[in-house]
Order: structure tokens, then C-alpha cells, then sequence
């Protein structure tokens, strides 16, 4: 038998409760008290590899934008890696660097700093014209193998905030674009920063800087040491590699983190320390978080890879990611860059959705904050076909076979990238992906009115079980089209105009 305790009592009770709680609360730490879920992972592989590592915004997005933008795109000539070549007296590099700003031990690259002004940046207008190029996921290069954060960093001096543009630039593209309905990723490639070569005849390829005597990336001074890397390896990997990835985690919470190349050097206890914090204040944040990595460095039960300038040949098992740049030459702003053109990029994104993966697709402003228009054309095209056909490529999956056609793309990594540059897609070329009942083929290339096409994939002898097609229609058009399904596979009259000289999305609406 339960006794019922006097409402004065149960009330006095419970005021005793909470002034017990507010006097414990005056003695404790400020630091926000840890959830269960924030502690979820522990800094060992196999409680990491408990992370979904593709979750499905990530699997469904299939197109994000970012960009490499900082003091290297102030001298704008040759690529993203002046600041490495500026010291090597036979490279061009060095001789540009001498005749515009004198002997790269007098202006040295930190000297760029005041001159990255960013002053016609527009974070709202960037986000914009993300969403209309048909990105999911947007973000910056957050810093690069150079020693120079794109945010307001405490860690180091070398930022936008206390050099150059004085403006918290990664802070103002994350409001933008997450105010857009859009992820945000943060990419780093600053594994690379640290002087591992510290000593004249060491192997200076070992590091970004290369440690010559009397240039800036040896000196003693602090402030240069941050940015040049030269600090002693145990310190940099502690405060500086891990220091500014949770810098950046605990004041943007970003959706993505990616990683270039080098991430296998450092030492696997801050790799793990890494992913165990990030995951956790996502956790904490109810953010499905994804790491990309592009090398053998992480474990791909708990991130996904990325192949650079290159693709799979073959259905991907799991979510996948190519990141390639819109330009036909740098990463980063040169003068006179040249772009690729709009189709070619979207069939690379289309043949990169066949196989289950998804597009990292960099561009290149302008020391000023301004993006070259060639490269704005190129993604209002992109964005636009998209508009239009975009039901074939988001939130859809490969087929059971990603496509059909003579042009066939190498295997291999970046090692093959030039061979992937040079790939030209037709008509004759055809890719595929499904969703729900119905799956898209999309030639790759202008039909002409009339046209004959016969997709073999629907061949009985090579598809295991034939579909009941109910429905095949040509998007974009209000035609009946004729189709035949036979054992050589489903034959299709095209309508009698031209739908799009980029590509053509077939849809094909099969029973339940």
C-alpha cells in the first residue's frame, strides 16, 4: 500500500531538490555537460567503424561545389602549388615570383596575406548561385597545404580574420549556404603543411615548403613558423593539424569533412582522436556527419573515399566521391583559366551517379571574392539541365548495370587522370539509374528527331530478370513515344524534336 505524502510536503521536497541543483551548478565547470550520445564513440577503429559513413542526404545529394580560394590566388600563375614552387630557382614559378615581387627570402608567401583583400566577396550570392548550379553540399577549401586558415582562427595568426579580407570568411559561407537548404562541407589539405625535411640535403619533397636557408619557411620566428610548418612534429600534429580541425568543428559544424592526400602521415592516435571528436559533437548536434578521405588513411567503415580526377569503371558497393575542378589547368584562379566545357561536366556527373557516386565539383574565384564568369556559365548550364532532368540523378541509385556504349573510362587513380580528362562521351553513349519503379536512361548527347535508339541492357540475355515496362516517356517532352521490347532489348523512337543538345533523359515507368 502506497502512502500519499501531504501536498505541502511534496512541494517543500521538491523546492529542496532544485536549490540543491543551483547551488551544485555554481561549483561546477562551465564546459557544457557531455549527452550520452556525445560520447558515443571512443577513439579506437572499432568503435568508429559504428558510424554510418554514408548517410542517406550524403548517398541522394550527388553534387556538391567547393573551391579553392586563398593567398595563392593573389599572384594567380601557374597553380595552387606557388607557394611551394616560388623557392626553386629552375621552376617558372621563381622566375614570375622574382620579376612581380622581388627575391622570395625579401617577399616571402606570408607577404600575400594583406594583398588577398576578398573585397567584392559575397557569401549570399556564392550560396546562390551554388543552388542554381544544382549543388547539394557547398563549401571551402578551409585551408590548404600553405598554412593559411580561411577562418577566424585563435590557433594561428595566418587567417582571414586577422590578415587580408578581415572577414571570417568560412563563418559567413556557412550561414549562407546552410541558410540555402544546403550541407556544408570544410576540405583540408593541411596534413601537408608540416616541415618534415628540417635539414639542408634532406629529402625536401616530404614537405610543402621545402627547408632552404634564408627563406622564410626556415626562420625562427613564431608567427612565420605557423604558417611555413616549422615547429616540432609532435606540437604541430597535436595543436595545429588536430587544433584547427576541431577549431573548425566547434564553431561551423560542418555536415562534411574531407581530407587530400598526406592524412596517412599523420600519427594514427590524432586521426582517431579526430574522427571520435567530430563524430561525437555531431552526435551532440543530431548531425548526420560524413568523412571523405582519398587514400588508404581511414578505415571505409566509417568514410568514404574519394578518387581524384578519376572514377570507378565499375558499380560502386558503397557511396563513393570524385572531386575534379570545372578548369582545364589549376585548382585555384590563374590568369586566363581556361574551363571545361558545360556538357562534359555533366556527363561526368552522370556517369559518376551510374556507379553510386557522388561529385565534388571545385571552382576558382578570384583574390577579389569575384567568380570568373566563364566558370558562372558553366554551372548555370549544369544547374539548368538539372532544373529540368534532375529526377534522373538525385536520390537515385545504380541500375544493375551503370550503362551501354563504346566509351569506356580507365582504371586507376590520379595516376591515370590525364586519361580521364580526355574522355569524350556521345549519343552512342547511354547511363543508367533507378528509383522506386523507374529507371532513366540518359544518352549522353544530342538525338536527333526520330531517332532509332535500342537500349541493349534490356536484352533478355543480359538482364537477369526482365522488367514489365508499363510507361516510357522522354522528359522534357509531351509526345507519345513508340517502344518495343524485345529480346534484344527496348527499342525507342525518339520525339520529333530535339530535347537537349547536352543530354537526354529517357524514363521508363515499370509494374510494381
Amino acid at each position: 500500500m502506497k502512502l500519499a505524502l501531504p501536498k505541502i510536503l511534496l512541494l517543500g521536497i521538491l523546492l529542496s531538490i532544485t536549490s540543491c541543483k543551483d547551488v551544485g551548478h555554481e561549483n561546477q565547470s562551465s564546459e557544457p555537460e557531455m549527452s550520452k550520445t556525445q560520447e558515443s564513440y571512443s577513439e579506437d577503429w572499432s568503435s568508429l567503424g559504428g558510424h554510418n559513413e554514408a548517410p542517406d542526404w550524403f548517398k541522394e545529394a550527388k553534387l556538391g561545389i567547393y573551391f579553392h580560394w586563398g593567398l595563392y590566388s593573389v599572384p594567380a600563375f601557374d597553380n595552387e602549388w606557388y607557394p611551394r614552387h616560388m623557392h626553386f630557382e629552375d621552376h617558372p614559378v621563381y622566375k614570375y615570383h622574382l620579376e612581380n615581387y622581388g627575391h622570395p627570402s625579401e617577399f616571402g608567401y606570408h607577404d600575400f596575406a594583406p594583398l588577398f583583400k576578398a573585397e567584392k566577396f559575397d557569401s549570399d550570392k556564392w550560396a546562390q548561385l551554388f543552388v542554381d548550379a544544382g549543388a547539394k553540399f557547398a563549401g571551402p577549401v578551409a585551408e590548404h597545404h600553405d598554412g593559411y586558415a580561411m577562418w577566424n582562427s585563435k590557433i594561428t595568426p595566418w587567417n582571414t580574420m586577422t590578415t587580408g579580407p578581415k572577414r571570417d570568411i568560412t563563418g559567413e559561407l556557412e550561414k549562407s549556404i546552410k541558410g540555402k537548404g544546403l550541407k556544408f562541407i570544410t576540405a583540408f589539405h593541411h596534413a601537408k603543411n608540416l616541415q618534415r625535411a628540417t635539414t639542408i640535403g634532406q629529402d625536401i619533397s616530404i614537405s610543402h615548403f621545402p627547408y632552404f636557408e634564408g627563406m622564410p619557411p626556415t626562420s625562427a620566428d613564431p608567427d612565420l613558423q605557423l604558417m611555413y610548418g616549422n615547429i616540432e612534429h609532435e606540437k604541430w600534429y597535436k595543436e595545429v593539424w588536430l587544433g584547427k580541425l576541431k577549431e573548425v568543428i566547434d564553431n561551423y559544424s560542418p555536415d562534411i569533412v574531407w581530407f587530400d592526400y598526406v592524412l596517412g602521415d599523420i600519427p594514427e592516435a590524432y586521426r582517431k582522436e579526430f574522427a571520435a571528436y567530430y563524430l561525437n559533437a555531431a552526435n551532440q548536434k543530431d548531425q548526420e556527419a560524413v568523412i571523405v578521405r582519398k587514400q588508404h588513411d581511414l578505415p571505409l567503415n566509417m568514410s568514404v573515399e574519394d578518387l581524384e580526377q578519376s572514377r570507378k569503371n565499375t558499380i560502386g558497393t558503397k557511396a563513393w566521391m570524385t572531386d575534379a575542378t570545372i578548369s582545364d589547368g589549376s585548382w585555384c584562379y590563374t590568369k586566363d583559366l581556361g574551363v571545361k566545357e558545360s556538357k562534359d561536366i555533366l556527363h561526368m556527373l552522370i556517369d559518376i551517379v551510374s556507379k553510386n557516386g557522388v561529385l565534388l565539383l571545385n571552382i576558382s574565384p578570384k583574390a577579389d571574392g569575384t567568380i570568373p564568369n566563364n566558370q558562372v556559365v558553366g554551372l548555370l548550364k549544369m544547374g539548368d539541365w538539372l532544373k529540368k532532368y534532375g529526377e534522373a540523378i538525385y536520390g537515385t541509385e545504380a541500375w544493375y548495370t551503370f550503362g551501354e556504349g563504346p566509351t569506356k573510362e580507365p582504371t586507376g587513380h590520379f595516376e591515370n587522370h590525364d586519361l580521364f580528362h580526355k574522355i569524350k562521351y556521345s549519343s552512342k553513349d547511354v547511363r543508367y539509374t533507378t528509383k522506386d519503379y523507374t529507371i532513366y536512361a540518359m544518352v549522353m548527347g544530342k538525338t536527333t528527331p526520330d531517332q532509332q535508339i535500342m537500349l541493349e541492357s534490356f536484352a533478355k540475355e543480359k538482364v537477369l530478370d526482365v522488367p514489365a515496362i508499363e510507361t516510357v516517356t522522354v522528359l522534357g517532352s509531351e509526345s507519345k513515344i513508340e517502344w518495343e521490347l524485345s529480346e534484344n532489348g527496348l527499342s525507342i523512337t525518339m520525339p520529333e524534336n530535339t530535347i537537349d543538345e547536352m543530354a537526354t533523359v529517357i524514363k521508363i515507368t515499370i509494374s510494381q
